[in-house]
């Protein structure tokens, strides 16, 4: 009997920098191949695929860039046939072909399903028709998987497959002013997306609440997998000795003596009043910054860009940087007293994760799924509240046996978010739809 299989789409794994999205993409596919399914990605490159399987990989891994000008014409063709539907070419693992590690390197799986411009083309459609582009996965002699799971809010539904989109959750109508997309647009497209899917899924209980209530969906076609986050062993099991010397080498920082900030600078991460509660604080220790700049930024980075061009001691106590390998942001988490994360709004909260499994202690917010994510193991503050930020900041500053005890209870918090967990959750998922 063939193994059941599950294909993944490629949208965000493609990404140069990846996203969080990517992120819950990796570890999606490391978990189907640990439950003994057959794993596979859609991709959409810019490149038609042929007939040599190689050159058709190599579409795949290729490097990021900027897409070619097309006639206006035949982009306006293009978009009006994919109401009439795409169809996907296979492309097997040749062995040959050096993936990126920026892009995390080759994603395990057994083969891949290419498409070209299937995403692009499928985004204009939905903009310029308000339709969705049906997808064959299978043609011919090949077999399409039992499970198309899509892990965003995409156009796009298979016709040959059980059709499962992972919505993280619903900022643009939760958050409006936080996001810079159509709302009427974009609430027209979940709709439709709760209409064509088999099941739903989501990764925290608070956007499983929003999409049963907002979109209307039945409690039985909703399932809560919560998110999982794996560090690369060659990463995560480097000494703490190494990591220390790695800090003061690079950033001249000490072991547990900086604040870290680290994700996309966009308004729901807040980074505005955490720059602001920093500065009150009397906090000496250094702040320091990960992320490069996202949609609407200005207001985030005023007050920081302020201070950085006047100068002065607060100027050298905050650091900025816009970009950070996988490693080096791993060491920096792992060497901070604590992670800054009082977020306006999250779906899930990765970097939340991240820090209790690495240790470190947390600051986060009640907003949306951040205290599902932390439990009791945060310093859990008002994201509107400077003067609560500023107070959280304080406390972890001054007490030792605080942090102390954050990160005991971090390290059994981050437990119940394992890969053997994702797992378990994953295995019911699937079952809804007919697969185990």
């Amino acid at each position: 009997m063939l193994a059941k299989s599950i294909c993944v789409d490629g949208y965000n794994l493609s990404m140069p920098q990846g996203s969080g999205i990517t992120t819950y993409g990796r570890n999606l596919l490391n978990a189907i191949d640990r439950m003994g399914f057959e794993g596979e990605v859609l991709y959409g490159p810019e490149v038609k695929p042929g007939r040599d399987n190689v050159l058709n990989e190599v579409a795949l891994a290729d490097a990021y860039r900027e897409r070619r000008k097309m006639q206006k014409a035949v982009r306006y063709s293009k978009t009006i046939m994919t109401r009439f539907g795409r169809s996907t070419v296979l492309v097997e693992p040749s062995g040959e072909v050096i993936w990126p590690e920026r892009m995390g390197g080759r994603p395990l799986a057994r083969r891949y399903r290419s498409s070209q411009d299937l995403y692009y083309f499928a985004v204009r459609g939905f903009q310029r028709h308000g339709t969705m582009t049906p997808l064959t996965l299978g043609r011919g002699s090949q077999h399409s998987p039992d499970v198309m799971h899509w892990t965003s809010t995409l156009p796009v539904y298979a016709r040959d497959a059980a059709n499962i989109y992972t919505i993280h959750d619903l900022i643009p109508l939760r958050l409006p002013h936080a996001t810079l997309e159509s709302k009427t647009r974009y609430r027209f497209l979940v709709g439709e997306i709760a209409k064509k899917a088999d099941h739903i899924a989501v990764v925290s209980e608070s956007t499983r609440q929003d999409v049963i209530r907002l979109l209307g969906v039945p409690e039985h076609k909703v399932t809560n997998t919560y998110q999982s986050v794996s560090i690369e062993p060659g990463i995560i099991s480097r000494s703490q000795d190494d990591v220390d010397l790695e800090l003061r080498g690079i950033f001249d920082l000490g072991w547990k003596d900086y604040y870290l900030h680290f994700g996309a600078i966009e308004p729901k991460k807040n980074l505005g009043r955490i720059v602001e509660a920093y500065l009150s604080s009397g906090v000496t220790k250094p702040l320091i910054i990960v992320g490069g700049r996202s949609w609407l930024d200005g207001p985030e980075v005023a007050l920081l860009n302020q201070v950085k061009n006047d100068g002065g001691l607060s100027a050298s106590r905050l650091r900025r940087y816009e970009f950070m390998t996988r490693s080096m942001l791993v060491s920096l988490i792992r060497g901070a007293r604590a992670t800054l994360f009082p977020s306006l709004f999250e779906g899930f909260g990765l970097p939340v994760l991240e820090s209790m499994l690495l240790e470190t202690a947390v600051l986060t917010s009640n907003g949306g799924a951040l205290p599902e994510v932390s439990g009791d193991a945060a310093v859990i503050v008002d994201p509107y509240d400077v003067q609560a930020i500023t107070r959280g900041l304080q406390a972890l500053d001054a007490d030792d046996d605080l942090v102390l005890d954050l990160v005991a209870k971090g390290k059994v918090q981050a437990a119940r978010f394992s890969q053997e967990a994702f797992i378990e959750r994953l295995k019911g998922l699937y079952a809804s739809v007919g697969v185990s």
